[in-house]
């Protein structure tokens, strides 16, 4: 038997390790003590769509425009040795594209040093899915549940009003007020129902550019703009024209605009957006080619505890808030069989309607 000296041994170990390394699948990331980057291996280097060489001696938060990983988590593992996951660490770039993460943070000792290692998957897609599908079902949900109830309350409402109006005929000028009172509390609240119930009626659609509804919803804003909000249009020229209901557009981008308008400053920027996606997702179903609109704003953003209910009937973020506008925004663009999106965090608060481009004719 052929015995190897430590030397050897110690080189073939270190050889396998830097090989195995580098053909891993998963993100491996090194920092030092002080949380710099010493080492992204090749598919780090992929998923960020950066070089060590770029990265090399940078703090991991502050190398990228947005970082959602807790930096006091990750002191706390140099400090005490304790492994940490993250099931949801968000990453943005430099061009606003975002993926996010599950990484994973331990302590290792190389040549004697203290380092962290970070252990980065992406599950963007997956978490996508997911998410969407436990949203459309829990939307879905509330819907039937509002339908229910509202029917409920209009049809001794429309009593209510009958009856008032009959004991309104029998009554002296002085004593109908008070049925007047009840008869106008009575529309206000079907009116109400009718508002949580949505919109019934099925888009009237006409083939046109989505580029003429989003100038009439500028036009209308910049001119109802007593903050000075800053309003910045990036189009994208090449989009083709699409069949859509122009009035229901409009009034889905009304309503985002008019939440984005309600929590900006006069420092407020709004930016209307249009590109071309690919490989999208909508309500389950695989779309290869859609549009994309967004309505981005540099607000303080929306808390985590709403980002998963925001589009709910009756959630709202302000007090003096209804939780209709996001609600009726979702319906009206589920009946152009798109999806509506957010992602928000302070500074930046991004809704982004998707909306499927035809297949073309082979």
């Amino acid at each position: 038997m052929r015995l190897h000296s430590s030397t050897q041994l110690k080189d073939i170990r270190r050889y396998y390790q830097q090989q195995l390394v580098s053909q891993l699948g998963t993100a491996v990331v090194v920092l030092n003590n002080r949380l710099e980057i010493k080492y992204l291996n090749p598919s780090a280097e992929a998923i960020f769509n950066k070089s060590l060489n770029r990265l090399l001696d940078k703090p991991f938060v502050e190398s990228f425009i947005h970082c959602s990983l807790d930096v006091e988590r990750l002191e706390q593992v140099v400090r005490t040795g304790q492994d940490f996951t993250d099931a949801d660490v968000i990453l943005e770039f430099i061009d606003n594209s975002r993926i996010t993460l599950e990484v994973s943070a331990s302590v290792i000792m190389i040549d004697g040093k203290t380092r962290v290692l970070l252990e980065c998957k992406q599950i963007d897609k997956q978490k996508q899915i997911n998410t969407e599908m436990f949203q459309e079902q829990q939307w879905q949900a509330a819907r039937d549940l509002i339908r229910g109830l509202a029917h409920e309350i209009k049809n001794p409402l429309g009593g209510l009003r009958g009856a008032a109006q009959l004991l309104d005929r029998e009554l002296t000028p002085e004593q109908r007020e008070f049925t007047s009172l009840i008869i106008e509390q009575a529309d206000r609240l079907t009116n109400l129902v009718d508002r949580l119930l949505g919109p019934n009626q099925l888009p009237n659609v006409t083939q046109m550019n989505i580029h003429q509804v989003l100038e009439t919803v500028y036009q209308l804003k910049r001119f109802d703009n007593a903050k000075g909000i800053k309003f910045i249009r990036d189009y994208d020229p090449s989009i083709p024209d699409i069949d859509i209901d122009p009035e229901k557009l409009q009034q889905t981008l009304l309503n985002i605009i008019g939440n984005a308008i309600q929590v900006l400053d006069e420092n407020g920027e709004i930016t209307l957006k249009t590109r071309i996606a690919t490989n999208q997702t909508i309500n389950g179903e695989k779309v290869k080619l859609a549009i994309k609109i967004s309505v981005i704003d540099n607000g303080p953003g929306i808390p985590p505890a709403l980002q998963d209910k925001i589009f709910y009937p009756m959630v709202s973020g302000r007090a003096n808030g209804t939780g209709l506008g996001l609600s009726i925004a979702q319906t009206l663009v589920h009946q152009h069989h798109g999806k509506l999106a957010c992602h928000s965090y302070p500074g930046r608060t991004e809704f982004s309607i998707i909306l499927p481009l035809p297949k073309r004719p082979n």
